[in-house]
């Protein structure tokens, strides 16, 4: 947390989220950059509560004095939140800890900056004021220590690879996105005059990749003798993102997106059918800073200054912490 933050006693800290993997992961994210481990807090308010969220109230069975409450004492110094069933728990959690407890909520909470001491958003988001925090990328738990460790000791076959390499990372049909023939035909067809050109191509597929991406893909890798995740053991993610010099990722993940701008790595980012304004918003955001380019089939842009928007959020946590106990009287 800092040499300041070091001379304070150590703070607890929750995250509370639904359970959400995308809310609770980029809370760990936030609690593990300022070097503490969080306790993991889940609500899961029933109906009718449920179809109040975020406004609340919260669900009764979950009251802060229920032995099984989510916001059952001792209270915590610091809580972490996302998600929209998790904002009415934390106002109340910030009345029941008597305003002891620092909150933070992690994207628009949809109820105004009234709703935590502190307040992140993306950039594309339109939330904005005193107590909001305004990055381009989202929290993740991929830290500068985790890529550095990938670098010193990489994989052998990926090591291996001659540069320049161009780790890509596929995705799969969202809720926004769908990969459809001319999708998969098309974005093969890059992958193809990018290795013809003698990029050395590594990757890994997702959960979300379906077998005509995956087969399509992997057939290219073959052609070129590139290194493809087939499955089977930990996912080599880190390392790919470490050891690349240009990154492949499809649009349909933000989050992988805005992990790679934490290597300092060119993004080039193909499209499939589909899309939406928030996520044109992003990538707009990351073509202006010098990140992302358009996937034409080469290698694009240069080196730039990585984003850590972990960091940053961490620091304003640890920051905004220290005021609220020095106001509060608790040093």
């Amino acid at each position: 947390m800092g040499e300041q933050q070091a001379s304070k006693a150590i703070p607890t800290l929750w995250v509370l989220t639904d359970g959400k993997a995308g809310d609770e992961v980029q809370c760990i994210g936030v609690a593990e950059r300022l070097g503490l481990v969080p306790e993991i807090r889940r609500v899961a308010p029933g109906k009718p509560w449920s179809w109040l969220m975020p406004r609340g109230p919260i669900d009764p069975r979950e009251a802060p004095d229920r032995p099984n409450s989510p916001l059952r004492p001792p209270f915590p110094d610091i809580a972490i939140a996302s998600g929209r069933r998790a904002v009415a728990y934390l106002r109340a959690l910030k009345k029941a800890s008597n305003g002891r407890s620092f909150t933070v909520f992690l994207k628009d909470p949809r109820t105004g900056t009234g709703a935590a001491d502190l307040i992140w958003v993306p950039q594309h988001d339109r939330l904005r004021g005193d107590n909001v925090l305004v990055t381009i990328t989202s929290p993740h738990r991929l830290a500068p220590a985790a890529l550095a460790a990938a670098r010193q000791a990489p994989p052998p076959a990926l090591a291996a690879l001659p540069s320049p390499r161009a780790a890509v990372l596929v995705g799969g049909d969202s809720r926004h996105h769908r990969f459809r023939p001319q999708d998969i035909e098309g974005f093969a067809a890059r992958l193809e005059e990018l290795a013809a050109s003698g990029v050395a191509l590594m990757g890994s597929r997702s959960r979300r990749t379906p077998p005509a991406l995956d087969a399509a893909v992997s057939a290219v890798f073959r052609r070129h003798r590139g290194w493809w995740w087939d499955g089977t053991g930990a996912n080599p993610y880190v390392p790919l993102l470490a050891l690349a010099d240009a990154i492949v990722v499809t649009a349909d993940s933000t989050n992988m997106i805005g992990e790679a701008t934490a290597t300092g790595a060119p993004i080039l980012v193909f499209e499939p059918h589909g899309g939406h304004g928030r996520l044109a918003k992003f990538l707009e955001a990351l073509k202006a800073y010098g990140a992302v380019h358009h996937f034409e089939g080469r290698l694009e842009g240069g080196r730039y200054q990585p984003l850590d928007s972990t960091e940053a959020i961490a620091r304003a946590v640890g920051e905004g912490w220290l005021r609220h106990r020095a106001a509060a009287g608790l040093d």
